[in-house]
């Protein structure tokens, strides 16, 4: 191949000689690979199977320099570029046809201060690298409840999962963060260090610059909590529903329950006969005093006849692996979102009746509660607006067979459509698929105006566009 086609912001192609190649890639302290390389088709892979984009060119940085070379790389072609960190957005959006792939995945340091009780972590880490490396000071912060996210995605979206109630989004635990901008300079970014920029990264996806490093505020955590899974029989998801609604009313911030409905996987701790049947999982966590936890959760315990209660002390770190078995990369996904501030009899009713009606036995409909320290944030203090909300709802539709894919989107296409008149109207920007670009202005309601302007600040060109896109405004 004596020359490279890549695709340009904006449409159309450019032709870059072998040899400019060859000189871009004489300055990386990384890799880079072209469709021709024995590992392409393995980095151009994704965590969701329906992504099956081919980059022209992948950098698999291995340092800030490599960044730095790699934008100014792409902004002096006009390439159009997507960043790689953990992979595992619902849109794929780590991953552009016939363009510029920077991928991150091999920076994965993370160093703990267990004085200052701060974490630096390099964007390739997945929340299970992140949550190694604290649990040995037992500390962590706020993030998913699947190991293999990427803390990249999850943090520039908001993130949130079992510590959020007590300690706040992933976002609100940000206390500075090294970003290469547009113009390929380096910068750091806090609430003292171009603030506006700071205040953009923290939920205004990855339109801003490529992330080098996080710095997280630290809480003590674990090593155990007090967690696990009720299952209750399908036929009862109704009153279930409505007792976890009561139940998730009045808890502490210590406290989260999130339910999910979904056909039995084959566990070990659920009898046979239930395997690949609809039930009721309530999955519990307390961060805390376990015997006040354990008074706590009793009335959640004692309500109905459940199949199964396996809640216990159990490691934290080994908690937020518990639902990597289910979530494994490769099958295919799609997903919808709502926020809901309640959950009426008639949006249960919805629930349930596409609960029952599951296209797939990887298909799963959860429903997480939030509130507690997320809520006492302002909806103007990050660019996540979504305070208020106390629960939220992913469709998320899964599956593994190609033929199915008309069925399996139909089905949450059609269950987003039947829950919208119960729904907030926000939404979370992580769960937005590629697709829904006109849900950008959910995602964000009042602080839109001011990404827009700083986008156009700090991208005027629009060149980190593989996202959810912010399109740049104009400034004084």
């Amino acid at each position: 191949m004596s020359t490279y086609a890549l695709r340009m912001l904006g449409g159309g192609t450019t032709e870059l000689s072998k040899k400019d190649v060859i000189q871009f890639a004489a300055n990386l302290r990384g890799e880079l690979f072209t469709p021709d390389s024995p590992d392409y088709d393995q980095l151009r892979t994704v965590w969701n199977g329906m992504v099956n984009r081919k980059p022209a060119l992948i950098i698999r940085c291995a340092g800030v320099a490599d960044i730095m070379h790699a934008v100014a790389f792409a902004r002096r072609h006009r390439l159009l570029v997507s960043v790689r960190g953990g992979g595992h957005n619902i849109a794929g959006s780590a991953v552009c046809d016939g363009g510029l792939m920077i991928d991150l995945s091999h920076m994965r340091s993370v160093r703990i201060d267990p004085l200052r009780k701060t974490a630096r972590v390099e964007p390739g880490c997945t929340l299970a690298d992140f949550d190694h490396e604290a649990q040995a000071f037992g500390l962590a912060t706020p993030v998913g409840i699947n190991s293999t996210t990427g803390i990249a995605g999850l943090t520039l979206g908001g993130g949130f999962g079992w510590l959020s109630r007590k300690y706040g989004l992933t976002v609100d635990n940000l206390l500075s963060a090294d970003i290469v901008t547009a113009d390929s300079q380096l910068v750091t970014v806090s609430k003292d260090s171009h603030a506006d920029l700071f205040w953009a990264i923290r939920g205004g996806g990855g339109n801003f610059g490529v992330i080098t490093s996080f710095e997280y505020e630290l809480h003590p955590v674990g090593p155990e909590v007090l967690s696990g899974l009720i299952v209750h029989p399908f036929q009862d998801a109704k009153k279930v529903m409505q007792f976890y609604r009561q139940f998730t009313a009045s808890l502490p911030d210590e406290a989260v329950v999130w339910a999910v409905l979904r056909k039995a996987p084959p566990l070990p701790f659920l009898p046979q006969e239930w395997h690949g049947k609809e039930v009721v999982v309530l999955a519990v966590f307390y961060e805390g005093d376990a015997s006040v936890g354990k008074a706590v959760l009793d009335p959640l315990r004692a309500f109905g006849n459940p199949i199964a209660d396996v809640v216990g002390p159990h490691p934290y770190a080994g908690w937020q692996q518990a639902f990597d078995p289910l979530l494994t990369a490769g099958a295919r996904n799609y997903w919808k979102s709502h926020n809901f501030s309640e959950l009426s009899d008639e949006a249960l009713d919805v629930l349930i009746d596409y609960a029952s009606q599951l296209p797939s036995p990887h298909t799963e409909i959860f429903v997480a509660q939030v509130g507690g320290q997320v809520s006492r944030v302002g909806k103007q203090e990050t660019p996540y607006p979504h305070r208020d909300a106390n629960y939220i709802l992913n469709v998320h539709a899964r599956w593994e067979d190609p033929s199915e894919d008309d069925l399996c989107t139909a089905w949450a296409r059609a269950f987003f459509r039947d829950s919208t008149p119960f729904a907030m109207g926000g939404v979370y920007v992580n769960f937005l698929t590629q697709e829904e670009t006109d849900r950008i202005q959910a995602a964000y309601g009042p602080n839109l105006d001011r990404l827009v302007e700083i986008k156009g600040r700090y991208d005027a060109g629009n060149l980190f566009r593989s996202n959810q896109n912010i399109k740049p405004g104009t400034f004084a």
